[in-house]
């Protein structure tokens, strides 16, 4: 697999400890009038400080933030841990649905609120997401390609996911699954990526 999503390192600690299994996204700037468009069903999850600001997260996040900040890679290295599979995607058109998923992510709800009313397109997506882990963490070299207010990157090396395990047992991911679905309004069938 070749993907990347840039994610906040903050996010990505809540995916990968299970806090969380909902990625809520509007678009990158480079993503242009189109924004944000979910156009991969597995990808790597890109740690990234890019436009990170610790007071749009809830407070137990920010100390979490304020724990693993100063332990961050290298500005030249690229750390790659987890990769996730989609398992549900809905985009969302009214600032009350997406406040349904309060408590199923760490962002704060003015966060989520500026997002939503941000552009032309009001609108926010949610990705449902099985977070997975690799047994050792890859390094690749920071390219400059992978620089930019943009969602996605293509990654400059092929990375192997066969050993890689889920980070959620297949009893609370349903559980979690089936929350995020009903705070979606979406049928609950349980259907994880297992």
């Amino acid at each position: 697999m070749r993907i990347a999503f840039k994610e906040w390192a903050v996010v990505v600690d809540a995916l990968s400890r299970g806090l969380q299994v909902v990625i809520l996204r509007k678009g990158g700037i480079a993503e242009g009038r189109a924004g944000f468009r979910p156009e991969h069903e597995r990808f790597w999850l890109f740690q990234t400080l890019f436009h990170q600001q610790r007071e749009s997260v809830v407070p137990s996040a920010q100390a979490r933030y304020d724990a693993i900040a100063p332990h961050f890679p290298p500005i030249d290295t690229l750390h790659l841990d987890y990769f996730a599979h989609v398992v549900e995607v809905r985009q969302i058109d009214s600032l009350a649905a997406a406040e349904r998923l309060r408590g199923q992510h760490i962002w704060r709800d003015e966060v989520i609120a500026e997002r939503f009313d941000w552009g032309r397109d009001k609108t926010i997506h949610a990705l449902v997401v099985r977070i997975f882990k690799l047994p050792q963490p890859v390094r690749l070299p920071m390219l400059p390609e992978y620089g930019g207010c943009k969602s996605w990157v293509t990654l400059s090396a092929e990375i192997d996911t066969s050993a890689a395990q889920p980070v959620l047992n297949d009893a609370v991911f349903d559980t979690k699954l089936a929350a995020a679905r009903q705070a979606l309004g979406v049928e609950s069938h349980l259907e994880s990526a297992r």
